[in-house]
C-alpha cells in the first residue's frame, strides 16, 4: 500500500513538471532578472540582425543583397506583437524555415543554443521595450 502510494506521488509530481514545462504563456515583462537575462541572450543571438536598440535592419521591409527579407524591428515598431507568445518562442526556437513554406529570409532557430527558459526572457527582454498598449493587447492573445 504505501509502496503504491509512493508511486502515485511521483507519477502525479512527473506528470505536473511535463504539463508546466509547456505551460509557460503568456510570457511577461514582470521580473528584472528576466529581463536582465534576456537582454544578454539577446546581445548574444539577434542584436546582429535585429540591432542592439531592437530597431531592425534599415528599410526592413525591403530585401537584402541575397533577395532574403531583412530583419523586423522587435521595439513594437514593427509586427512582433501581432503575434502570440507561442509563435513567437517557436520562431526563436526553430526558426521561421522550419514553420513556414517558401520562406525567404534568414531567420534561423536557435533552439540548440538558447534553452526554453533563456527564450522566454528573449521574449521578456523585448517586451520591455513595448508601450503598455501593445504589451497588454498581445499578453491578452497570448493567454
Amino acid at each position: 500500500m504505501r509502496l503504491k502510494l509512493i508511486i502515485t506521488f511521483l507519477f502525479t509530481l512527473f506528470l505536473t513538471e511535463i504539463s508546466n514545462a509547456h505551460n509557460h504563456f503568456p510570457i511577461t515583462r514582470d521580473s528584472e532578472a528576466n529581463i536582465l537575462k534576456g537582454k544578454v541572450l539577446y546581445e548574444q543571438h539577434c542584436a546582429s540582425c535585429h540591432m542592439v536598440n531592437l530597431t531592425g535592419a534599415v528599410d526592413w521591409k525591403g530585401v537584402d543583397k541575397d533577395g532574403h527579407r531583412k530583419a523586423p524591428p522587435l521595439n513594437g515598431t514593427g509586427h512582433t506583437w501581432h503575434h502570440n507568445d507561442e509563435l513567437l518562442h517557436k520562431i526563436i526556437k526553430l526558426g521561421f524555415a522550419k514553420l513556414m513554406n517558401n520562406y525567404e529570409g534568414k531567420m534561423v532557430g536557435f533552439g540548440d543554443k538558447i534553452d526554453d527558459a533563456g527564450i522566454d526572457n528573449i521574449l521578456s527582454y523585448i517586451k520591455s521595450y513595448w508601450t503598455d498598449d501593445i504589451y497588454e493587447y498581445q499578453i491578452s492573445m497570448s493567454k
